[in-house]
């Protein structure tokens, strides 16, 4: 298990050094920042005070590993616009897209899940139908359009709840309901086809012939084996709906990183920017690491034999 977690963290780490990297150079290749910096009739001394003062004029080597040195003290810069520390203009929003999340994890596995096993289980039957047709329309639609169709039902014609803003617990609502659905139809899709292929295996033919219930074979049994595809999926989902909240934050003035992102493009922030880029991706890379490790605890036959003590 030991060299299992090692190899994952070296792999991971190597991943996030990747990231940092490229988002260093991508943003020298969008142009020259301090021309956005300075005021319009500015000559060509003041922009080259400027330069100097937030450090453009040094090579380009000696800016990249300063910008490493920097990460390491958890230091992102200060925004250009903003003249504020980026990290502290990021931690403000981060726990307004956690919450968001949460609330659209909890709808997608909560729905997800159940209508996979359903579908697994009573395959051949009407409401497996009627729950296919809505895991195909989940996965079709697009979040702005759910987004949208919400509003103007709960919103603007039943006034059930608040179309936007943060307004306690109900302005959580509908942002969680059009992030979580595109997930929960993913989520649905690989419960079914996880338990379909436990389904076929001799120990639940052996289960229910010794008079075990179906629900009890799931809950004690089939699930467990089952877990794998799900734990995994879910690593990647949680990611798919950390960068979907862009969309869901904008058209519900949700004040999280999502909205934070489009106003730091619209006024070419670019250290707020590469400062959400890169805790978006040691965000996915962490998740994705949890993954690993939980579903070698579920299934240790993942870990590779005779390399692990």
């Amino acid at each position: 298990m030991g060299g299992f977690v090692v190899r994952r963290l070296v792999q991971a780490l190597i991943a996030l050094f990747g990231v940092i990297t490229l988002v260093f150079f991508l943003q020298r290749l969008t142009g020259d920042p301090v021309l956005l910096l300075v005021p319009q009739g500015a000559t060509q001394a003041d922009t080259d005070v400027m330069r100097t003062a937030l450090g453009f004029d040094r090579p380009l080597y000696i800016q990249y590993f300063g910008f490493l040195a920097d990460l390491v003290r958890f230091d992102l810069g200060r925004s250009y616009v903003q003249n504020l520390p980026v990290v502290d203009i990021i931690s403000s929003r981060v726990p307004y897209t956690l919450e968001l999340a949460a609330g659209a994890l909890v709808v997608a596995i909560g729905l997800g899940v159940p209508i996979g096993i359903l579908i697994a289980v009573r395959r051949d039957r009407f409401e497996a139908r009627w729950l296919i047709g809505l895991v195909l329309i989940g996965q079709s639609m697009p979040t702005f359009w759910t987004s949208v169709l919400l509003i103007m039902f709960f919103g603007v014609w039943l006034r059930w709840l608040p179309p936007s803003g943060v307004n306690g617990f109900q302005s959580l609502i509908m942002p969680s309901l059009a992030l979580g659905f595109l997930s929960m139809a993913t989520f649905a899709r690989v419960t079914r086809t996880s338990v379909l292929d436990e389904l076929s295996k001799d120990y639940v033919r052996t289960g229910l012939a010794k008079g075990l219930s179906m629900s009890r074979l799931i809950a004690h049994h089939l699930m467990r084996n089952a877990a794998v595809p799900i734990v995994t999926i879910s690593a990647l989902e949680i990611a798919n709906l950390l960068t979907g909240a862009i969309i869901i934050e904008t058209v519900f003035a949700w004040p999280g990183l999502g909205q934070l992102t489009i106003q730091a493009i619209s006024a070419r922030d670019f250290s707020i920017v590469q400062g959400v880029v890169i805790i978006g991706a040691a965000a996915a890379i962490l998740l994705n690491l949890i993954a690993d490790l939980l579903y070698s605890i579920i299934d240790p036959r993942i870990r590779l034999p005779g390399r692990d003590a």
